[in-house]
């Protein structure tokens, strides 16, 4: 049986972070029988990197890689029905999510407006742990922002590229149902693993409050939301 190998739950969902919620939410949704085990520490894990899985002996990292190996190993037709448009809108949204996550995780660990109840609630959930590890964890992650070039602006600057993501997700998902079909495809399950992690933060950061105010990005969410963990 496939496990899936990802960073705790928080606030509710699953994982805490976008892509390895997103992973979860595409088995579920996809009828792929797995475990899911939480790790705290990546140092392990292929590239160093969160969420991969092992399947019948075989290590996958990467969230898409993992969503194209369990698609044909396992025959899944979640998005058989999908056009070439449908599937080339799939692709340029995945990579703007890849975007939106390096502002979500700037306002939990960087804006020390947001980051003290953040630590607070995650030592709250998880007390293993404590706030001298979390800081630790916190000044790696401001090493990879400075690197990846997030950690270089203000904050009024990272929120303004983080908000004009989803803006675009507003405009793509619809008042009702899910993106493509009337059914849930792979990108629904995408857009929930970051858009979760944002709707159920009860922390009031500009992105939340952007979501909070857009009737459909909340009803897509809880609609996921409610289907992964009833299955």
């Amino acid at each position: 049986m496939l496990t899936l190998y990802s960073y705790p739950e928080l606030f509710g969902v699953a994982d805490n972070n976008g892509y390895g919620l997103k992973v979860y939410a595409f088995l579920k949704l996809a009828g792929v029988q797995f475990v899911h085990e939480h790790l705290f520490d990546a140092s392990a894990a292929p590239r160093g990197q969160l969420p991969y899985v092992v399947d019948d002996g075989e290590t996958i990292g990467d969230s898409e890689t993992i969503i194209a190996h369990a698609t044909a190993k396992y025959r899944l037709t979640i998005d058989a029905a999908l056009m070439p448009e449908q599937r080339r809108t799939n692709h340029l949204v995945t990579r703007m999510l890849d975007d939106l996550y390096w502002v979500m995780s700037y306002s939990r660990w960087k804006d020390e407006r947001y980051y003290p109840a953040f630590r607070d609630a995650f030592i709250a959930q998880h007390p293993q742990l404590n706030a001298e590890g979390l800081e630790k964890a916190k000044a790696y992650n401001a090493q990879r922002y400075y690197f990846q070039g997030i950690g270089r602006y203000t904050p009024e600057q990272a929120y303004a590229r983080g908000l004009t993501d989803l803006k675009v997700l507003a405009e793509i998902v619809p008042a009702q149902g899910f993106v493509h079909c009337e059914a849930p495809t792979s990108i629904d399950a995408g857009i929930y693993g970051f858009i979760a992690n944002i709707y159920f933060l009860p922390i009031p950061t500009p992105l939340k409050a952007f979501v909070d105010g857009h009737a459909n990005l909340v009803a897509h969410c809880e609609t996921i939301h409610a289907a992964v963990t009833a299955k």
